[in-house]
């Protein structure tokens, strides 16, 4: 599951790749705009810098911008950095792999299940640029949520 913090990031980048290239955005402005507790904001932009995703500058004239055109920032590569990996259980990652002690990995019907969830998200979100999703209107997502579970 996306946690906020992912879901709040991917929100500020989508903010930003809204943009003029090279224009810089207050934290407060993309806390705002998005409804963001600022703080909070401030630690993810800061793991986001970090990652090569975006630049800053400090002072009166400072602020956020990409580091690099959105059509090349990979969601799947944005949720991993701020949530970790995709895979809903450790013995179905492929970047966090922890092997299973308490059941034969080769038959496990859990597992075979969670590398076929695995690969069903990493299959949208890695073919998924920040620049398709923040270009996308509610008729490019076809699955529509008639419940909750």
């Amino acid at each position: 599951m996306l946690t906020k913090k992912g879901k709040y990031g991917l929100k500020a980048l989508v903010h930003l790749s809204g943009l003029p290239v090279g224009q810089l955005a207050f934290v407060n402005d993309i806390a705002v705009a998005n409804s963001i507790p600022k703080k909070f904001l401030d630690a993810i932009l800061g793991e986001l810098r970090n990652a090569g995703f975006v630049q800053s500058r400090k002072g009166k004239e400072g602020g956020y911008r990409l580091a690099r055109p959105a059509s090349e920032i990979k969601i799947g590569h944005v949720v991993r950095v701020l949530d970790g990996p995709l895979a809903p259980i450790p013995c179905a990652s492929r970047t966090q792999y922890q092997r299973c002690d308490d059941c034969d990995e080769a038959t496990c019907q859990v597992r075979n299940m969670m590398l076929e969830v695995r690969h069903a998200i990493a299959e949208v979100l890695d073919n998924r640029s920040l620049a398709a999703m923040r270009d996308a209107d509610n008729d490019d997502f076809p699955v529509e949520l008639t419940s909750q579970i």
